[in-house]
């Protein structure tokens, strides 16, 4: 209780600026919403000057683009993109750091084991991700109350909002196991950023080509907001390659981390 507390601690400042960041970028691309609904024809025509490999990359649909759902499909794309470079950089220094502020000998003589301590750290970084999301949701809830022109399916907008969670969750697990295998990492952010900007790089050509195979291979690609609109509900291959990663990820890292030697 003692380690989890003293992470959740210095998680706290990091904490509170990705929440206040994402519920401010939400607030904002919200805020554009009235003005795209007021002109949703004009809107589309300017759209349709763009090619359909481009509109397919960035999540772009002209038919429902102007509704409330659409755009919100739209913009979490973005919303998302920030909130997994939270979560990456997180589990990437979740071990690391230890061994940059040359704590790990130190921590690994208390009264504890290993799977304690490194339980700890994971529970601590989930409640900061947790946090996260609450402003998130906040912030979503609000302006979708403000801005809305239209009635909308709530279950649908609350299981894309949930789905930035979940993601959260996947590269989480994806940068504990990064920071287990490679302990002595220099630069935790250019780590996180230039994985998750390849993952989204994936997505967009992925999408661009029509490629459905693309769709396993980066996480950006396991929950579309297009599918959730249409059918209230994840799609079940997907939902199980997402568990399976954080299984799998949680799991080679409880075994890597009780195994090895902790370099000092």
């Amino acid at each position: 209780m003692n380690i989890f507390i003293h992470e959740w601690k210095s998680y706290r400042k990091s904490t509170l600026i990705w929440s206040l960041s994402l519920a401010g970028l939400t607030i904002l691309l919200f805020s554009m919403f009235p003005a795209i609904a007021r002109d949703a024809e004009n809107f589309k025509r300017l759209l349709e000057g763009f090619p359909e490999p481009v509109r397919k990359a960035v999540g772009l649909e002209l038919d429902s683009i102007a509704s409330f759902l659409g755009f919100y499909s739209y913009m979490f794309l973005y919303v998302s993109l920030c909130g997994a470079i939270q979560a990456m950089n997180l589990g990437t220094s979740l071990l690391t750091k230890e061994i940059r502020e040359k704590t790990a000998d130190f921590l690994l003589t208390k009264p504890v084991t290993r799977k304690q301590v490194l339980t700890s750290k994971l529970l601590a970084a989930v409640v900061s991700l947790i946090m996260t999301n609450i402003f998130f949701l906040t912030a979503a809830n609000l302006m979708a109350s403000i801005v809305k022109t239209e009635s909308y399916s709530v279950s649908a907008f609350i299981l894309i909002s949930i789905s930035l969670f979940l993601l959260q969750l996947i590269f989480l697990a994806i940068g504990v196991l990064v920071s287990v295998i490679i302990p002595r990492i220099k630069s935790v952010l250019s780590v996180s950023l230039g994985t998750v900007f390849a993952f989204f790089m994936l997505g967009i050509f992925g999408s661009a080509a029509g490629d459905e195979a693309m769709r396993y291979i980066t996480p950006f690609k396991y929950f579309d907001p297009a599918y959730i609109v249409k059918n209230s509900a994840y799609e079940p291959a997907f939902l199980t390659m997402g568990a399976g990663i954080i299984l799998a990820a949680i799991l080679a890292v409880y075994y890597i981390y009780s195994k090895r030697d902790i370099a000092i």
